[in-house]
């Protein structure tokens, strides 16, 4: 099953230097917060609203070599896969661009919907 991790594009264009992703929050978390397809817009419309230049990440956890841990660590019931490692950019699939509209609200993306 596919993985996803919101951020922004500055974020990304830094990682690409050393060719691995570590958000700002991972030195006091020690993992980067991931979602299942289910739960992107959820997620996105929780967190991020109203926030641009935000692009989502597609990865393929096939190619990771850090632990991914399904957890719920804020006391809810849905359990959100967390990486405990730096996200390698060899495993991101795809970057969409994952803006908000005028009232803030997330959509998916055009480019993960499926083709017919």
């Amino acid at each position: 099953m596919l993985l996803f991790h919101i951020t922004t594009r500055h974020e990304l264009d830094q990682a690409k230097s050393s060719g691995y992703y570590l958000p700002k929050g991972f030195t006091t978390e020690g993992f980067i917060h991931c979602s299942y397809g289910h739960q992107v817009l959820a997620t996105a419309n929780r967190i991020f609203q109203g926030c641009s230049d935000l692009v989502l990440l597609e990865i393929d956890p096939s190619a990771l070599a850090d632990p991914v841990v399904d957890e719920n660590l804020e006391g809810g019931t849905q359990l959100f896969p967390h990486l405990y490692g730096a996200l390698p950019l060899a495993s991101v699939l795809r970057v969409h661009d994952f803006p908000c509209d005028a009232d803030g609200q997330f959509q998916a993306p055009p480019t993960l919907l499926p083709r017919s």
